[in-house]
């Protein structure tokens, strides 16, 4: 937990829709840890909806972001950190997209390198709304393969159903990750 503090705090990030910052985190936590954390190991912990955020793209769209809140951010760091122990030994080599410790310019240099060993071809591919239409439950599925605490698996279905909370109201999620927290990229 002490490496997710770390983290979340190294990140900054905006306030969520509890309007608490990255500074504020420390004193939160001296006062509710043993709280959050019974609710936590009780599976009785719940995630408050992200909040929305527009960045414009260079091509003139907007990514559509969820900003959970410092706390959600906090333990989704944590959950995160394990998840990446367990699944990233499992992916491709060839793989550079949102893994810790890969770039882009990593993908650069291992694409020139086939093409001066001989390819003639490289394909690039971007799955359209890719995250936004991810299977909640096809997913846990997936995740249950390898993690065996059900509370776990509680807690990530409840932070991808969190919801999302526009102007004040909060729409539910049933599909797809909320882009912007660690949990997803």
């Amino acid at each position: 937990m002490f490496t997710a503090i770390k983290r979340v705090r190294g990140n900054k990030g905006a306030p969520g829709v509890d309007n608490m910052t990255v500074n504020q985190l420390p004193g939160y936590l001296r006062r509710h840890w043993l709280k959050i954390r019974g609710d936590l190991l009780n599976g009785n912990y719940k995630p408050l909806p992200v909040k929305r955020k527009e960045i414009p793209k260079p091509d003139g769209g907007v990514r559509l972001l969820g900003i959970p809140t410092v706390l959600d951010r906090l333990i989704q760091q944590a959950i995160a950190q394990v998840l990446q122990q367990i699944w990233d030994p499992t992916f491709s080599n060839s793989s550079f997209g949102f893994r810790p410790g890969r770039s882009q310019r990593q993908a650069i240099r291992r694409a020139k390198s086939y093409l001066l060993s001989g390819y003639k071809h490289i394909g690039d591919m971007d799955l359209s709304k890719f995250f936004d239409r991810v299977n909640h439950d096809r997913l846990l599925s997936r995740l249950a393969t390898k993690i065996e605490d059900k509370r776990v698996l509680k807690l990530i279905r409840r932070y991808l159903t969190a919801g999302i909370m526009i102007d004040g109201l909060v729409s539910p999620s049933f599909e797809g990750t909320p882009q912007g927290g660690p949990l997803s990229p």
